[in-house]
């Protein structure tokens, strides 16, 4: 008989979302009796009973009181026995054979990262954050490939990789620094290209600032502990400014937009968040944020 997967949902008060999470899992192609789900639930603040509700029999529920997507999986994960572990983002829509696929590409890695895909309200009219993170965001190909990193929005192992590895970290990228550690370990990461999942983009400046906000404490935090930390992050902050110009070819070309109007709000978006990133990074080097 094939191992059975157990699939982990961090979810915090986003119902709606959660509910076309489960629905897509609900069509897998994998049949049903291969696999769980899990919701790892952060003590929503519309309660235990609403979320139960919602899940309405599709999934277990755990509550997880510590907050943060990080130990909500490990809630998950401990919660469970099944030998395979796959994890999406509660408001992430999972493709019907995205788990019979990456189920698959295990058999030859330790880690699997899918494909992620960027939803937009409506194509033709994106909005500037929305343009953006359609050319931008969730390269998971590129993170696996040539930066040694899946999203955990789309993450595929096994649990004794999970358990010789460590939980997810808080106050840090936990997708980076989770899959850093594995790899340290001698563990295989791969890229499937067919385990896809889309993921709704960033509908204002507002959701992209916060966004970004936790990126930049995380990826401060997780470069902090680093020799050459601090030298490392000015580099970084330094070639914020000149990355505008470099990427500004790539929004103005990208066939991911439909027009002009939506390559101009793309363009300017992208020099807006380079810029509160630049400023952004200077409080965090001189102990301003924290």
């Amino acid at each position: 008989m094939a191992e059975r997967a157990i699939v982990v949902v961090p979810h915090y008060d986003d119902l709606d979302r959660l509910d076309l999470c489960l629905a897509s899992l609900e069509r897998q192609t994998l049949a049903r009796d291969r696999f769980d789900i899990v919701v790892a639930d952060n003590a929503s603040p519309c309660g235990e009973a609403a979320v139960r509700a919602r899940i309405a029999g599709r999934a277990t529920l755990v509550v997880c009181a510590q907050r943060g997507a990080g130990p909500a999986r490990n809630a998950g994960v401990a919660a469970s026995t099944e030998p395979l572990l796959a994890f999406i983002d509660s408001d992430c829509v999972a493709d019907p054979a995205w788990l019979a696929n990456g189920l698959a590409a295990l058999e030859g890695a330790d880690l699997i990262g899918g494909r992620v895909d960027v939803s937009v309200r409506a194509p033709g009219n994106r909005s500037g954050a929305e343009a953006f993170e359609q050319v931008f965001a969730f390269d998971n190909r590129h993170y696996v490939q040539k930066l040694g990193f899946s999203v955990t929005a789309n993450l595929f192992t096994r649990r004794d990789v999970f358990v010789a590895v460590g939980g997810f970290r808080t106050e840090v990228a936990e997708d980076l620094d989770w899959c850093r550690r594995a790899v340290a370990l001698g563990y295989r990461i791969a890229y499937a290209a067919d385990a896809a999942v889309s993921h709704p983009a960033r509908a204002d400046w507002e959701e992209l600032r916060r966004k970004w906000d936790r990126l930049q404490r995380e990826a401060h935090a997780t470069m902090r502990e680093r020799p050459g930390g601090a030298l490392r992050w000015l580099g970084r902050s330094l070639g914020l400014l000149p990355s505008i110009v470099a990427h500004a070819p790539r929004v103005m070309r990208s066939p991911m937009l439909d027009n002009r109007g939506e390559r101009a709000r793309g363009l300017a978006m992208l020099v807006r968040l380079r810029w509160w990133r630049f400023v952004d990074a200077q409080r965090r080097l001189l102990g301003a944020k924290r």
